[in-house]
C-alpha cells in the first residue's frame, strides 16, 4: 500500500507541477509514508510524540487556503481529523503542558494569515482552544503573520509564540507573545519582545526553536540563517550568528532540528530550489557554537519544500531512530526514516 500511495502522489506531482519532478535526483531518499493530500496547499509540519505510546503519535499539518485548516495525520499518513476551518494558515508548531484551569495541555499553534491572528488547539483532538483567536502585530501596518515557532523556558515552562510575518522592518521583523491561561480557560497572547534582523532580500517565514539550548533559528529567504537567544528576560536582542551564506541555490526555508543528545544534533534547512536539504552540526563547530560548518547535503523526493520537522524519538517501526518529516507539492507530506538521513550525512563526513 506504502509503494502504491508513493507511486501515485509521485504521478499527481509530476501532472500539478510539469517538469519539476526531474529535478528530483535518482538517489534521492525516498520517504516510508507520503500522506493523503490535502484540498489546496500543504506548507508547513509539526510532530506531536504521544506520551503514553510513540508509535501513536501524530503529525499536524496545514492547507494554507482561505478555508484551510490543520490537519492531524497518523504515522501511517492518514488523515485522522481536520480542525475548524481556517483562513490561509500557514506554519504551525507544538508544544507541551500549557496549563489551563489547572491542567497540563499540549497544544498546536498556528498563523491564520487572513485575520491577523494565531490560532491555537489542544492535542491530541485538534479542538480551538483561544476564543477565536489571538490577534497579533497590533498597531503595524504590515501584519500578516506566517511563520512560528514555540519557546518552553526550562526555568518556569513559560510557553513562547516567535512569530514572524510576510513584511516586516530590520531590528523588530519577529514579535514573541507569551502563552498564558485567561482565567477562563482559554489561551492569551502577551507581546514580551519585538526583535529580529532582516536583509530585505526575500522575507522571513521559517523559524524553529531550539528548547534545550535556548536558541531560535530563522530563514532570512536568499541570505542566510540567523540566531538569537530564546529568553525574553535575558534582555539580549543581540544577533549570536549568521550561517549558510551562499550555500543555497535559491530559498532557505523550512528549518527541522535533529536531536540526538540534550545538545548535540543536526540542523536541517530546506534548500528549496534544488529539493535539498542542507545539514549543519546543531551544537556548532568544536570550540565555537556560533559556527555551523556545513555537513552535508541530501537529496530528498520532497519537491521545493517550505516546512519540515524532525524528532529522534523511537516511533516504532522504520522510524525506530525517529522521523523527518517535509512538506512537498502535490499536496503531501513525507515521512522520512532517520535512518535513511543519517546515511547520507554518514557518507559526507567520509
Amino acid at each position: 500500500m506504502k509503494k502504491i500511495l508513493l507511486l501515485t502522489t509521485l504521478c499527481l506531482i509530476a501532472t500539478s507541477c510539469g517538469n519539476q519532478l526531474a529535478a528530483v535526483r535518482k538517489d534521492a531518499v525516498k520517504p516510508m509514508v507520503i500522506t493523503q493530500q490535502l484540498p489546496h496547499d500543504t506548507d508547513d509540519p509539526a510532530i506531536w510524540i504521544n506520551p503514553i505510546d510513540a508509535t501513536k503519535s501524530i503529525i499536524i499539518g496545514t492547507d494554507k487556503d482561505t478555508d484551510g485548516g490543520l490537519y492531524a495525520f497518523d504515522l501511517n499518513g492518514k488523515i485522522i481529523k481536520k480542525s475548524i476551518p481556517l483562513k490561509r494558515p500557514n506554519n504551525v508548531d507544538i508544544a507541551y503542558g500549557l496549563v489551563l484551569n489547572g491542567k497540563k495541555v499540549d497544544v498546536a499553534v498556528t498563523t491564520e494569515r487572513e485575520t491577523n491572528s494565531i490560532r491555537v488547539f489542544s492535542l491530541p483532538d485538534l479542538e480551538p482552544i483561544d476564543n477565536g483567536g489571538i490577534a497579533v502585530f497590533e498597531g503595524e501596518t504590515r501584519r500578516a503573520p506566517m511563520g512560528i515557532s514555540l519557546y518552553t523556558r526550562a526555568t518556569d515552562q513559560a510557553i513562547f509564540a516567535v512569530i514572524g510575518r510576510k513584511e516586516g522592518p530590520s531590528g523588530s521583523y519577529l514579535w514573541q507573545y507569551k502563552l498564558q491561561d485567561s482565567g477562563q480557560g482559554t489561551v492569551v497572547g502577551e507581546v514580551v519582545r519585538k526583535f529580529g534582523n532582516y536583509s530585505g532580500t526575500k522575507e522571513i517565514e521559517a523559524i524553529a526553536v531550539d528548547n534545550e539550548l535556548g536558541t531560535i533559528l530563522y530563514s532570512d529567504e536568499q541570505f542566510g540563517i540567523r540566531k538569537y537567544w530564546a529568553d525574553p528576560d535575558k534582555n539580549d536582542n543581540s544577533e549570536l550568528a549568521l550561517f549558510g551564506k551562499g550555500d543555497f541555490k535559491g530559498d532557505n526555508e523550512g528549518i527541522a532540528i535533529y536531536k540526538k543528545s540534550a545538545t548535540e544534533g543536526y540542523i536541517l534547512v530546506s534548500n528549496q530550489q534544488a529539493n535539498t536539504f542542507m545539514v549543519y552540526p546543531r551544537e556548532g563547530a568544536k570550540g565555537d557554537s556560533n559556527s555551523y560548518p556545513l555537513l552535508a547535503e541530501i537529496s530528498t523526493s520532497a519537491i521545493e519544500c517550505d516546512g519540515a520537522d524532525a524528532t529522534a524519538v523511537n516511533l516504532g517501526g522504520a522510524f525506530k531512530n525517529g522521523m523527518f518529516v517535509a512538506m512537498s507539492n502535490g499536496m503531501t507530506f513525507h515521512f522520512y526514516s532517520w535512518d535513511t538521513m543519517q546515511q547520507w550525512i554518514d557518507k559526507a563526513k567520509k
